[in-house]
């Protein structure tokens, strides 16, 4: 049937290394034993700093912590951490005690388990999908940590502590928030029942350095002749649109071109979160205002950019925009505010021109076919 086939030349003898399937069982239950191991040796861990904390937060007077210096606090924290591990008879290495004081101090002045993130500044990124599943972004990838929150309540007490910190709230009512934290990073928190596996929060950092155009050049993310077109542009005070979808540099492309912007110029800059860093001393920042728990009292964007025309502006600068004040920021840019500048959330060039007369159609206005 198969002519020919036994043709194939026959080989004498083979040799190779076979690994014999009792073997791969014996590697494979090694490395599962080994995994069980560490993550039992967390969960100790985690279990051991929540009844730490339990004790700091039954000994500790809450209420004049703000007060104390943190040295001072340190040393009550450490001395009261000694006196449980005395209680429990249980001996621990110098090293081991500074790093369970270290995330003590964090859980109390702090947020909890974040901290190291929020520290590292090779982080863009902080998402925790939930209390046991944490991911960074660092240098544009994606890779997931150790830190977990002791259970899905410590979570949400952080979240709380994130949104309480800066005069917001979160709860079932409303079960999302975007808020600002004091070093500018930008926060969103999303609860139950709107989350369904458990609450998630999503931190974008905020650069305590600008990249300028000479670093974007270095690291060939910018040719030198782009930079000088785009330094031409602004101090020729052409109107300005920048486009690109999550995380692709929008706001940093903006903050490096703002350089370009003369001293003596009034600039006027418009947010939801502010996190621009214009260095020309002539800058009012304006940033927007979430309802109450009521649901009355929210500033929009479309507000500030009205009230952005009567400052008297050289420049209007919107961080991004999504909505109604799509229209007001090109009538600005049209009505004798040349050299505006503003980001939009699009892939290609095109679709940024789509997205703009999508938005401008979608306020309700009625405007010419033609426009």
């Amino acid at each position: 049937m198969f002519k020919g086939f036994s043709k194939t030349a026959k080989v004498e003898s083979t040799s190779a290394n076979v690994v014999t399937l009792e073997a791969a069982n014996a590697v494979t239950a090694k490395a599962l034993r080994s995994l069980n191991d560490a993550d039992d040796k967390l969960t100790e861990r985690l279990e051991l700093k929540n009844r730490l904390h339990t004790a700091l937060l039954e000994r500790l007077n809450l209420s004049v912590i703000d007060k104390v210096q943190p040295d001072e606090l340190r040393r009550e924290v450490a001395n009261l951490a000694q006196q449980v591990l005395a209680e429990e008879s249980r001996p621990m290495k110098t090293d081991d005690f500074k790093q369970i004081v270290d995330e003590l101090m964090d859980e109390v002045l702090g947020f909890g388990p974040l901290e190291p993130l929020l520290a590292d500044p090779t982080i863009n990124d902080i998402l925790v999908n939930s209390h046991k599943n944490v991911y960074i972004e660092r240098f544009g990838v994606l890779e997931r940590t150790k830190v977990r929150f002791r259970d899905e309540r410590h979570l949400l007490r952080i979240i709380d502590k994130i949104v309480s910190s800066i005069g917001r709230r979160i709860d079932e009512s409303q079960p999302w928030v975007d808020a600002r934290l004091e070093d500018g990073s930008r926060v969103n928190a999303i609860i139950r029942p709107c989350a369904i596996d458990g609450p998630s929060l999503s931190i974008r950092k905020f650069s305590r350095k600008p990249i300028l155009m000479d670093k974007m050049i270095e690291l060939e993310s910018l040719s030198t002749d782009a930079a000088a077109l785009l330094r031409a542009l602004v101090a020729a005070r052409m109107n300005i649109l920048i486009s690109g979808g999550t995380g692709s540099g929008k706001t940093t492309l903006l903050n490096a071109m703002s350089r370009a912007i003369d001293e003596h110029e009034r600039i006027v800059t418009i947010e939801d979160a502010a996190e621009l860093q214009l260095q020309q001393e002539h800058v009012v920042r304006l940033e927007t205002r979430p309802p109450n728990p009521s649901g009355a009292g929210a500033i929009m964007q479309r507000d500030l950019v009205k009230n952005a025309l009567r400052m008297r502006p050289d420049r209007i600068i919107v961080g991004e925009v999504r909505g109604a004040e799509t229209f007001d920021m090109l009538q600005a840019m049209n009505t004798g505010h040349d050299g505006s500048m503003t980001t939009v959330h699009a892939n290609t060039a095109r679709d940024a021109l789509t997205r703009i007369e999508q938005m401008v159609t979608m306020i309700g206005i009625d405007l010419p076919l033609k426009a």
